[in-house]
């Protein structure tokens, strides 16, 4: 949530003070001011999670700052590159000789 944005029904600014808010409020009684919205969920995006070593994860995040991107995208970037070059290398391997 932007930092000067206010949730139109908690009043709050940060997230903490809406999760306090909910903790102590239920949803029904303010039904009135909610709205519908469209979603579209795609099950098939599904996202794994994969365990990084400390300082590897200092470091990927060291060059993710430096390339102005988040950490995610080097580390996708590269275990593409891993995984193609992989892949080419089995799939040769396993091609009959001619």
């Amino acid at each position: 949530m932007p930092k000067d944005r206010v949730s139109s029904i908690s009043g709050s600014r940060r997230l903490e003070e809406m999760a306090d808010f909910w903790d102590s409020h239920s949803l029904a009684d303010y039904d009135d001011q909610t709205y519908k919205v469209e979603m579209v969920f795609d099950p098939s995006a599904r996202r794994t999670t994969v365990t990084i070593e400390p300082e590897l994860m200092a470091d990927l995040s060291q060059v993710a700052r430096k390339r102005r991107v988040s950490t995610q995208t080097p580390v996708n970037v590269w275990l593409r590159q891993q995984v193609d070059r992989f892949m080419s290398q089995t799939s040769e391997a396993e091609s009959p000789v001619c």
